[in-house]
């Protein structure tokens, strides 16, 4: 290692795959996250519910999602799906489903509790306002969770982003996967994976910092 010499000029000629990696990561966040954020909320109405019959299979969807790692997750939908439904996606398709249903798992936790939180007596006034169930989800519980569960939700969202990494081993042509052909064609790995964590860390720092601020916001309109 001592006399390792570093050079990026191949790796930064070759920056343009990089960036189209991104673009590739980017667009699977998007869609996760713009999915989980909505499914997580509705699934954890159903783990809330006072039904058995509903509370307990997604409870132990939750945990099963919660529990197992998410690679195993991928690979699972990537090989195992086909064979049990015949079902053939492409990668970018079965890793968006995988991701989903993880965000979706640990976004739901965070809802639950924050509909823990929200006093009793706002559900018993929307009651009273003759507001079906349906709507006081979406009208008067949904908007507060969001707030509040926020700081979580934007979390959950970054290590998303992170996580997404994961789809380069079922040949999605994500950042990850970009920098792993360019590390091995330019041979040149540390240099090369040393952008592709920049990269990572360069957009998941700022956002970050969104959490830290979205805490005060929602304390100083709790104080």
């Amino acid at each position: 290692m001592s006399g390792y010499s570093f050079d990026f000029f191949y790796v930064l000629n070759g920056f343009s795959r990089l960036l189209q990696g991104l673009i590739v990561s980017l667009e699977l966040t998007a869609i996760v996250v713009g999915i989980g954020t909505f499914s997580g909320f509705v699934l954890a109405l159903a783990t809330s519910s006072r039904s058995l019959f509903l509370s307990v299979p997604t409870r132990l969807f939750v945990e099963i999602f919660r529990c197992t790692p998410a690679l195993i997750q991928i690979v699972w939908f990537f090989y195992c799906l086909p064979v049990l439904a015949d079902v053939f996606w492409p990668p970018f398709t079965m890793g968006v489903i995988a991701l989903t249903l993880n965000l979706t798992a640990f976004n739901s936790e965070a809802y639950r509790a924050a509909i823990q939180a929200i006093p009793a007596a706002q559900r018993d006034a929307s009651i009273a306002l003759g507001l079906s169930r349906w709507h006081q989800a979406i009208h008067v519980v949904f908007p507060q969770v969001l707030r509040i569960a926020s700081p979580v939700l934007v979390s959950n969202s970054i290590s998303l982003f992170q996580q997404s990494s994961l789809v380069a081993i079922v040949s999605v042509e994500d950042l990850m996967y970009q920098g792993k052909l360019l590390a091995v064609q330019t041979y040149r790995p540390i240099e090369t994976f040393t952008i592709v964590a920049l990269i990572y860390f360069g957009l998941s720092f700022p956002i970050s910092q969104l959490v830290g601020r979205i805490e005060r916001y929602n304390a100083r309109l709790l104080a």
